[in-house]
């Protein structure tokens, strides 16, 4: 399938993709994963916002579970593969990573159609067995985790309304996961609302046929720019239920609560990423990520210009400023910069980095430090099974 056909489909050639992400390329890999997000080239991706404070409600209060912020196991590991199969512009989809192994599949030499293939007798309902395939096939399929985080919000009411944002990446990991923090019962009982999918990449996206066997019909949120794979894969991976696109900009969801898409390349050639503001009735805006590849500045700005709230309260998610632990002095004007905002907790972790989370300890902020558990590895942020409230 041609990608350059793929990218005009949204409206934006292969040639303006690299384009837009071809910066800074001398600053290397590991560093273009975080320094992108925050570089002066990014802004020409963001509509301009002017204030006009909506009113998206308010709501009690939010807890959110961590199911799982470890996307991959092995850092090096990870890049390995990434620059082994060509570097940052290829296809997510060509690596030959789970679960969209062939048969004994070399690294960059992969494809949707010739992975799908094998495994979608199994979806969603023999995830063991479709797992099991890529462990004997796929490019370093024991490195695979997942990022995904269950929103339990609290309305004025007394109600409740519990969102599932991202379903991880492997199959086998995600699963335990869930069942380690009852989502597998929830989702069969059919008490969570929706699932929101922030962005297509690997570690949020290719889990999806562990939520799609315990609640096949869950309605899902995807944003505007998933390519015709993630769109395929989200019926062949036994989805029954309505698939809800967002367009870039706000999409009120229910009383203090609202999801904002951003129009934006990624690396791994994906397209678009949404996130959640919730508004904290006597508190103030609390602003839920998965990858913040729009930049947790752009995230927090966003929000002030865009809704009426009293102030700017908490953050939570993937912040995507050192991923790969590496660190770069440029980052050290963003932990400065990050002050302005006055955030009264801090709830990071994944892409944030460990480095990250330790730089904003240092400088005073008000970071909920975790447990490492469950093979998270440092205390310094949320890890797997730790809880906030906002």
């Amino acid at each position: 399938m041609d990608n350059e056909k793929k990218n005009e489909d949204k409206g934006m050639t292969r040639r303006d993709f690299a384009k837009s992400l071809v910066v800074g390329g001398a600053i290397g890999a590991i560093g273009m994963m975080g320094l992108y997000s925050y570089s002066p080239w990014r802004k020409k991706h963001f509509a301009k916002v002017e204030p006009k404070q909506i009113d998206i409600g308010e709501c009690k209060s939010i807890k959110i579970i961590n199911i799982s912020e470890t996307s991959w196991f092995d850092n090096k590991v990870l890049m390995g593969d990434i620059k082994g199969a060509g570097g940052l512009l290829v296809n997510q989809y060509e690596y030959n990573w789970p679960p969209f192994s062939d048969i004994k599949g070399k690294l960059g030499k992969g494809s949707y159609e010739t992975g799908i293939k094998h495994i979608k007798q199994y979806l969603p309902n023999n995830l063991e067995k479709a797992w099991q395939f890529q462990m004997e096939n796929a490019v370093h399929p024991e490195n695979a985790g997942g990022y995904a985080c269950l929103i339990d919000v609290e309305l004025l009411d007394g109600s409740h309304k519990k969102i599932l944002l991202d379903s991880g990446w492997a199959y086998n990991w995600m699963d335990e996961c869930f069942k380690r923090e009852g989502i597998d019962k929830m989702l069969m009982k059919k008490e969570i609302d929706f699932l929101v999918i922030s962005h297509e990449h690997f570690d949020h996206f290719w889990g999806l046929p562990v939520t799609l066997k315990y609640y096949p019909d869950i309605t899902i949120y995807v944003p505007e720019g998933f390519y015709p794979e993630g769109k395929q894969y989200l019926k062949d991976s036994g989805h029954r239920g309505k698939v809800i696109t967002t367009k870039p900009g706000l999409t009120p969801l229910f009383p203090g609560c609202a999801l904002y898409t951003f129009a934006i390349p990624i690396i791994c050639r994906v397209y678009g990423e949404q996130s959640l503001y919730f508004n904290v009735k006597d508190k103030g805006l609390v602003s839920v990520t998965g990858c913040c590849h729009q930049s947790i500045i752009q995230f927090a700005t966003t929000g002030r210009n865009t809704i009426k709230f009293k102030k700017l309260y908490g953050v939570y998610g993937g912040l995507h400023i050192s991923p790969f632990e590496d660190w770069d002095p440029k980052y050290d004007d963003l932990v400065i910069a990050f002050k302005n905002y006055d955030f009264e907790k801090v709830g990071c972790n994944h892409c944030t980095g460990i480095v990250t989370a330790k730089k904003f300890i240092e400088a005073g902020y008000p970071v909920v430090k975790g447990t490492a558990r469950f093979r998270s590895k440092d205390t310094a942020y949320l890890g797997n099974g730790d809880i906030i409230e906002f």
